[in-house]
């Protein structure tokens, strides 16, 4: 009778921690998707960015690009990143084409070639034109491209948070997981860890400034990421943005990446 109860009790146990753990999968999931929400139903935009890259010194390098965005309903977003300043790099540009399931598919234009050059699924993780940005954090994090865990609430400079755990499901993903701070009043994200193939904290990435526009989603004003491992800082700055601006599918080609300016 006592081997019998015990048995019982183990697998009631056991059935009580495996009902913990789906709760908070499904938590996470559900956090994660008030925070997709929030960024969703802009159509297409316009921006300007300004990257400013300082090295462990202190040197600050700059470099001035046009991304442009077109929403995807079915399938994930689209975008093109085109860089025109320095001089030295005027005419790249970058064109991806995110998934919700399935890797990324990009594509680099080299214009001193003029040719097209399709962006390996094992080099995504290499570093966007020596910036602490990955090719792959550029590519739109489509929610269904990560399983979750919602971890606990914190709060971090009189600001509530939700703490989550996302695992990417790309085998060829730079990260064996991110750590991911979402506003609790605001389910927007603030702050993501990212944690490199080895499970180091390799990148803390941190949004500020956000803005409302038509009233319906939401934009940083300012993207900044810092490499723990070498202590390099890059920052976005997300100047004139515009949005449905007529851009379509037609404008997100190899094509249209050749005829980028």
């Amino acid at each position: 009778m006592k081997k019998l109860n015990k048995i019982f009790f183990s697998t009631l146990f056991f059935f009580f921690l495996n009902f913990i753990h789906s709760e908070e999968i499904n938590r996470g999931l559900e956090i994660a998707e008030k925070a997709d929400e929030s960024f969703s139903g802009y159509g297409d935009s316009k921006t300007t960015l300004k990257m400013m890259l300082k090295d462990r010194k202190g040197l600050v390098t700059e470099r001035v690009m046009e991304m442009r965005l077109l929403e995807i309903l079915e399938d994930g977003d689209k975008s093109l990143i085109i860089i025109n300043n320095p001089r030295d790099l005027r005419g790249y540009a970058v064109l991806s084409h995110s998934h919700k399931v399935g890797t990324d598919d990009q594509w680099l234009y080299i214009p001193a070639l003029k040719r097209v050059k399709r962006v390996a699924s094992k080099t995504r993780t290499g570093p966007f034109f020596g910036s602490e940005f990955s090719f792959e954090d550029l590519s739109f994090q489509e929610v269904e491209k990560y399983s979750y865990q919602y971890l606990r609430d914190e709060d971090l400079e009189g600001k509530e948070y939700h703490v989550i755990e996302r695992i990417p499901l790309d085998p060829y993903s730079g990260y064996t997981k991110q750590i991911v701070w979402i506003g609790k009043t605001d389910p927007l994200i603030h702050q993501i860890y990212h944690y490199d193939r080895k499970s180091f904290h390799l990148k803390t990435q941190t949004f500020r400034g956000y803005k409302k526009y038509l009233n319906k989603f939401w934009r940083p004003n300012e993207i900044h990421m810092i490499n723990h491992q070498t202590n390099k800082t890059t920052t976005l700055f997300f100047e004139d943005m515009s949005f449905n601006t007529g851009l379509s599918d037609k404008d997100f080609t190899q094509n249209s990446l050749k005829r980028s300016k």
